[in-house]
Order: C-alpha cells, then structure tokens, then sequence
C-alpha cells in the first residue's frame, strides 16, 4: 500500500499540501539536502519512494543499520559526474565516524542526501551534518487519515482488494484511534484481523470490532528517547498546572510504555518541594512516602501510591517561593562579598569562647513572649524568601509580616 505519489499519500500535510515549499523542491526535482524524522509509519521511507520516482538523479538508497563507511564511499563512486540522491533510511543509526565519512561528500555537492529517522536529529547527528540539511518534522497520522487507508487497503488489488471484505465502521474507527498515528501498525493490525476472519475455502471476510479487539490485546506503545522527554514533561507541567486528570494520562503511559518508575517518583518529589513548596509541605511527605512505599512493594501495585502522590500534587495550592529563595540565596553567595557570621551567632561551646566574643549577646527567642525576638541574623539584611498567598504560605506571609514589624526587643 505504499502511495506512489501525492494524491496517494495520506499524513503531512504541512509539508507535502500543494504549494508547499517541500512538495514543490520535489516536484520541480530540486530536491537538496534533507533529513525527515518522526516516529516509525509517518510516511518518511514512503516520501523517499516517491522522490526516487520523480527525480531524473541517480537515486542510490542505503540502510545505516547494515551500512558503513565502504558503502557510502562505493555510493558516492559510483556517480561521479552525476547528480545523485542518496537516501539514508534510519540515519541516526550511523556513528560518529560514519557521519564524518558522509558530510565531506555533502559538503562538496557531490550527493544529496536524504535521511530518514525515528530520533531527533538535532540529538542523533553530528551538528555539521544537520546543519547542512533542512530537517522536516514528520507527524503522527490522523486517525481520520488511517481510516481512509484502511478502507483503500480492503479495495484496493495492492492489498486485500482480491477479498471481498466488510470492514465494520467501528472495527476501523478503533484501528485507526490505537494505531497511535503509525499507518504501518494499522495495516499489520487489519492483515492480523482479516486472517482471523477469513473464512477457509471463501474469498470472503467480514472484520468487526471483536476480532480487533482480539488481535490486539497485547498491544504496544510506541516510545523513543523523544517520547521520554516529551512525556515526562507533559507530565511535570500538568502536575505544575494543576491538571489531574492530565496528570495521571501522562503517568500511566509512561508506565505502560516500560519507564523506570522511580524516575517517574523522583519527578513527583521535584515538584512537590519546586511547585508546591510551603502552600502545603504535606505534598512533599506524600511525594516522599509514595517514592519509599514504591521501592517496597514494586509493580504493579506501586503505581497506586504513586498515582496518589501525582494527583496530590495536581490538585495542591501552588507555590516556587521556596524554590526561588534558594536560587536568589545561592546567586547572592556566588556573585557578592561573602557575609561574616555575626559574633553573637557563633559557635560558642568550647573553651575560651566567650574571650573571642563568641555568642555574645545572643537573644535566646524561647525566652520572649512568642518565641520570637528581633536581632540581627545576617549582616546587611536581604530578602530571599517571600511566600505567596497560596495554601498554607498566606500563614506564612501573615506571619512573617507581623515579626517583622514587631519594634526591636
């Protein structure tokens, strides 16, 4: 099923719709120096496919998990005095070196490259190498999109089209809303489902909603180093902006996609003590107890207490006071002259102390009305900490505003 031109080809329509710059490098067969990258089943080998078509260059096309320096030399030998495309499919899997060997050759013009890859080439190439290429972000296809490919693939004689098939409405609508915007799973998923329901001796086949639903009970989740990053930022954020229900989404597909759970815990303790801080300290003896109960009883039960601490921490007031009180502390120590412990705050236990004026003059709080009394603690006074109105800190505010101008004791 893999389209032969445009009109075929189903996904990215921000690069590939009429008038787009990217469609008309091809069409116009001016192709230069490009990488595509998303995830597996957007359409980036398939684009390649195309190019080879409509290009009048050579096209020579390699694959960098078989592939190494002698290929891409014999590659670049080989059409010496021609324009030449060579197309690298999952390039991020060359090394360090194998790039080095191809970015002369890019350099110089003597090939175009163009790359296929599953990883972010900002982070899987050589800065030299993406630099010189336009990089083109390939995204998940939208479900209505795999509808119309899977109801193609059943009448069309490239695929199932010598069957006669009924694809039940809901039986693709389903296909195309797990298939997670990959038009290749949705293809395996419906080959998977009309085996299932092909009846022996018959070209007939009728795939309802129950036979997918059967074929994919162990279903996978696609999930790379970008899926990683991307996801437990999602997750950080929606715990920060207090969405619970985004929350424990984010969560739940990390864990079903395989991610260390305890870096999904230290995450929760992060935000408890950064976003939330003192508008609820509870949050950070939750976040804490749901890392300790994890490392206790494991899956899949842990994902309770660890739900618990995420959603806690969604819906809690919100606060970075004390977060940005230790950063402008530590700004303060690194970049200004560093303040002498006064004398009547030092240590002032041992021996002969008092002879170098250690501790004197000290004001024991607990011995004044409120436990509190006014006398110097840091010389040139500055403020680091100014808690919020949220939860728990508009106590604090109040509180610290009233010492604060108590008259000196």
């Amino acid at each position: 099923m893999q389209p032969e031109d445009f009109e075929d080809f189903l996904g990215q329509s921000h690069l590939l719709g009429r008038n787009k710059p990217l469609r008309r490098l091809i069409e116009d067969d001016k192709i230069v120096s490009v990488i595509f990258y998303g995830q597996p089943g957007t359409g980036k080998t398939a684009l390649a496919h195309i190019i080879a078509r409509k290009t009048k260059a050579r096209f020579i096309s390699i694959n960098a998990v078989t592939a190494g320096i002698k290929d891409i030399r014999e590659a670049v030998d080989s059409s010496r005095g021609q324009r030449a495309i060579l197309f690298v499919d999952e390039i991020h899997r060359f090394n360090k070196a194998q790039q080095d060997a191809l970015l002369p050759h890019v350099e110089k013009g003597e090939i175009i490259l163009v790359g296929a890859s599953t990883q972010n080439p900002f982070f899987s190439l050589v800065p030299a190498l993406s630099s010189r290429s336009l990089i083109f972000p390939f995204k998940p296809i939208p479900p209505d999109e795999l509808k119309k490919l899977l109801y193609r693939a059943v009448s069309d004689r490239k695929g199932l089209g010598e069957y006669e098939i009924s694809l039940q409405e809901e039986a693709a609508e389903y296909i195309a809303s797990i298939s997670e915007g990959d038009a290749r799973k949705s293809l395996n998923i419906l080959e998977l489902a009309f085996l299932s329901s092909h009846e022996s001796g018959t070209n007939k086949a009728a795939i309802t909603l129950a036979q997918v639903k059967e074929v994919t009970q162990n279903r996978s989740i696609y999930y790379d180093e970008d899926d990683h990053y991307n996801t437990i930022s999602a997750f950080i954020k929606s715990m920060r902006g207090s969405d619970p229900d985004a929350t424990v989404y984010w969560m739940a597909k990390m864990l079903e996609a395989g991610e260390d759970p305890l870096f999904i815990a230290r995450r929760i303790v992060i935000c408890a003590a950064e976003d939330v801080g003192n508008a609820d300290p509870q949050a950070l003896v939750v976040a804490v107890s749901a890392l300790h109960a994890f490392e206790k009883i494991g899956l899949p039960e842990g994902r309770i207490p660890l739900a618990m601490a995420a959603l806690y921490v969604a819906t809690a007031p919100k606060s970075n006071a004390s977060y940005l009180a230790i950063d402008n502390a530590v700004e303060a120590v690194r970049n200004e002259p560093a303040r002498e412990v006064p004398d009547h705050l030092r240590d002032s236990s041992y021996k002969s102390a008092k002879k170098l004026g250690a501790g004197v003059g000290y004001q024991y709080p607990h011995s004044f009305d409120g436990h509190y009394v006014k006398q110097v603690y840091m010389p040139e006074q500055k403020t680091f900490y100014t808690p919020s109105s949220e939860g728990f800190e508009k106590i604090l505010q109040e509180r610290l505003k009233k010492r604060r101008e108590r008259p000196d004791g």
